[in-house]
C-alpha cells in the first residue's frame, strides 16, 4: 500500500467488513451507512487494483488476495487508536466526553444514581453510557472506561479491582407460593431455574457447588441479563443476582440465604494513555469511590 490516498477511512471500512462479514453489520459496528461503506470498499479496490471481497450466501468473504492485508489494517487501527489516546491524554481540562461501558445489569441498576451524582459534581464532563454484555475493545476507543466482572489482561490497559459483589439466589413471591420455598440442596433439584442460553458461567458455578446441572436443566434460558432478571421477577424460576439488587426488589425473595455463593469481582479498566487525561481520571476516581 504505497498510494498516500489509501487513507484510514477506507482502511477502517475494509477492516470492519472483514471482521463482521457483511456491509450491514460493519455499518452498525462503526456507525457508518451501508452505502458509504460500499463506496469505500469500491474506492479501495480501485486504488489497489484488487478484488477484496466476494459474495457468499451469508454475506461477504475476503478474497485470497485480501487476506494478507487484514493484519496490516489491524496494526494500523491499533496505532491510530494509540495516537488518539496519547493526544487526548495531554488534554488538561475537566471538560469533554467520557464514554463508559458496563454490563446491561450494572448499567441498569447500579450506574444511573452514581452518574447523577457525578453530573452534579462535574457538570462540564459529559457521559456516554454504553450498556453491553460483550467486552468492548478499549484500545480501539470503543470506550474510555470499562466496568468488568473479570480482570482485564490486555496490554496497555490499567485495571483496578474495586469491590466484590455478593450473589444470592432469588425467586418471585408468586413462584414460591406455587412451588414452595426450597430449604436444602436436594429441594433445589426439584425446582425450576432460569438459566443462560450460550453463556456457561452459571453451569460452572452450579457444578462447583456439587450441583451437576446441564443446559437442559433450565426450562427457560436467556443471555440478556436484564431480560433474564425480568424472567425471574415474573415467576419463571429461581436464579442468581447481585444481592444489592435482589434484596431491594419487592417482587422477589432471597432463597436459602445460608448458601455460600461466589462473589462477582468488579474491575475498572482504561487504556494506560488515557488514564493521564484529567477528565477520565476524575471519572475513574469517582466511579471507584462510589462503587466501593
Amino acid at each position: 500500500m504505497t498510494n498516500p490516498s489509501h487513507d484510514w477511512t477506507l482502511l477502517r471500512s475494509f477492516l470492519a467488513v472483514a471482521e463482521t462479514g457483511s456491509l450491514s453489520a460493519a455499518a452498525r459496528a462503526i456507525g457508518q451507512s451501508q452505502p458509504t461503506l460500499g463506496r469505500h470498499i469500491k474506492q479501495l479496490e480501485a486504488q489497489l487494483r484488487l478484488n477484496l471481497f466476494r459474495r457468499v450466501p451469508r454475506g461477504l468473504e475476503l478474497t485470497e488476495a485480501a487476506l494478507p492485508l487484514v493484519d496490516t489494517a489491524r496494526a494500523m487501527a491499533a496505532n491510530a487508536a494509540r495516537f488518539s489516546q496519547l493526544a487526548e491524554g495531554r488534554q488538561m481540562e475537566l471538560r469533554g466526553t467520557v464514554r463508559i461501558t458496563a454490563s446491561r445489569i450494572v448499567s441498569h441498576h447500579m450506574l444511573p444514581a452514581i452518574l447523577a451524582r457525578l453530573r452534579q459534581a462535574e457538570p462540564e464532563i459529559q457521559i456516554e453510557l454504553a450498556p453491553s454484555d460483550t467486552s468492548e475493545n478499549l484500545l480501539f476507543r470503543e470506550a474510555d472506561i470499562a466496568l468488568r466482572m473479570y480482570r482485564p489482561e490486555q496490554l496497555d490497559i490499567i485495571a483496578r479491582h474495586v469491590t466484590d459483589l455478593p450473589i444470592g439466589l432469588y425467586a418471585a413471591h408468586g413462584y414460591l407460593a406455587r412451588h414452595g420455598t426450597p430449604r436444602t440442596i436436594d429441594d433445589l433439584k426439584h425446582h425450576s431455574f432460569v438459566g443462560y442460553d450460550r453463556d456457561e458461567r452459571i453451569l460452572h458455578m452450579m457444578r462447583a457447588m456439587g450441583f451437576p446441572a446441564t443446559r437442559d436443566f433450565f426450562g427457560i434460558r436467556c443471555d440478556d441479563q436484564t431480560v433474564h432478571w425480568e424472567l425471574v421477577r415474573a415467576g419463571c424460576g429461581i436464579s442468581g443476582m447481585q444481592r444489592q439488587i435482589g434484596d431491594q426488589d419487592p417482587l422477589v425473595a432471597r432463597v436459602m440465604p445460608e448458601l455460600d455463593l461466589p462473589s462477582l469481582p468488579l474491575w475498572l479498566a482504561a487504556p494506560q494513555a488515557l488514564h493521564t487525561n484529567p477528565r477520565i481520571r476524575r471519572v475513574w476516581d469517582f466511579l471507584a469511590q462510589a462503587l466501593r
